[in-house]
């Protein structure tokens, strides 16, 4: 069978509109000790491909990260044949609160087996990562976040906070989960050891890592919204809980957020006009994320700069060679940062202090 995809993806959204589909967008992940990550990867795709699940998975000796899109059609039998997986039995499925913000999360199925799941740039030999923060409901957070003695530090990066956050909460300014553990102890827990510690991210992942490394470092009172925001918000929206987080919560699919409320609190990064859906500039030597207005959207095609704009009118031999030697795409996707946007609210990173960036005001 093979094990990749051919199509292109003009050739994949033609597919999946006349297959009459829809789709739920699930995420998961569950640290785990795997022999053979590799066999692992080709049976998940298997299995997953008869069904046409598509999406983005991780495998690796530690466990498993994915984000994948199901057909409700086939969703009792992923599940079904998920939980047989006996390390993945029982595991808490994510799922979207808001599959509006575009046709299609996913558009092809991608397994790949990395060295972590999570890139974290920690050396997990040298402590506990099964001695994790306690896990908290939605009732158990709110009550906790109310507490003046609680810190709340949300783990994900700038680009994400910008869109949506939890009230009071601290807002790193950081590019990767991995450079955020160091620059957070330094700037926010040092001295606050016997404070409640409560962190939060998208889905839980990023804090299961964390809570167990500052546990480590010597904080005791270390605590993480279970399931991270994509719970919070369905839990809350289930049982008629309070709903603290405002904004929109930034997910890595084509939808590029679903919506928590209908607050927006964030700008368009070209105009300066309320805006919060994130973009990524159609020029394929630059591919910068970065928010935009629909009104700038149609100016600019979908660019973050007029030379982007101008280079899109190019033809495709003339593209190409302007973009020699820039192949490698963490050489030309910069995470929401550039001189050229007039409204960005973080154009250069501060080094090496973090600052907290209160977007309600």
């Amino acid at each position: 069978m093979q094990l990749w995809n051919t199509l292109s993806k003009e050739e994949l959204e033609a597919k999946w509109r006349e297959s009459g589909y829809k789709f739920v967008t699930i995420s998961f992940y569950q640290y785990a000790k795997l022999g053979n990550p590799r066999l692992f990867r080709d049976h998940l795709f298997q299995l997953w491909s008869a069904i046409d699940v598509v999406g983005r998975t991780y495998v690796a000796s530690e466990g498993i990260n994915a984000q994948i899109a199901v057909p409700i059609q086939h969703l009792d039998r992923f599940r079904e044949e998920l939980y047989q997986i006996d390390f993945l039995h029982g595991v808490r499925l994510n799922i979207a609160v808001d599959d509006s913000e575009a046709e299609f999360s996913f558009l092809k199925l991608k397994i790949k087996v990395r060295d972590k799941i999570l890139a974290d740039g920690l050396e997990d030999e040298d402590f506990d990562v099964t001695n994790k923060g306690i896990h908290l409901n939605a009732t158990e957070f709110n009550e906790l976040t109310d507490d003046p003695n609680t810190i709340l530090i949300d783990f994900r990066n700038h680009y994400e906070s910008e869109v949506g956050h939890f009230k009071g909460a601290i807002l790193p300014d950081v590019d990767t989960f991995r450079e955020s553990l160091p620059l957070i102890e330094d700037a926010y827990l040092k001295g606050n050891e016997d404070k409640n510690v409560v962190m939060y991210c998208t889905g839980g992942i990023r804090c299961e890592k964390a809570s167990a490394w500052f546990k480590h470092r010597g904080f005791k009172n270390v605590h993480q919204l279970e399931g991270g925001i994509i719970k919070y918000a369905n839990d809350c929206r289930n049982a008629g809980i309070e709903n603290k987080f405002i904004g929109k919560n930034f997910v890595f699919d084509e939808r590029r957020g679903e919506r928590i409320t209908d607050d927006v609190i964030s700008v368009c990064h070209q105009c300066g006009e309320p805006a919060d859906t994130h973009t990524n500039c159609v020029n394929d030597a630059c591919h910068l994320l970065f928010i935009q207005c629909e009104s700038c959207r149609d100016k600019m095609e979908n660019c973050c700069s007029t030379d982007c704009q101008h280079t899109i009118h190019l033809s495709e031999e003339e593209q190409k060679e302007l973009r020699k030697g820039m192949s490698a795409s963490n050489k030309i996707f910069k995470k929401g940062r550039s001189e050229k946007l007039p409204y960005l609210v973080h154009k250069e990173k501060p080094l090496p202090l973090i600052q907290s960036i209160n977007l309600e005001k």
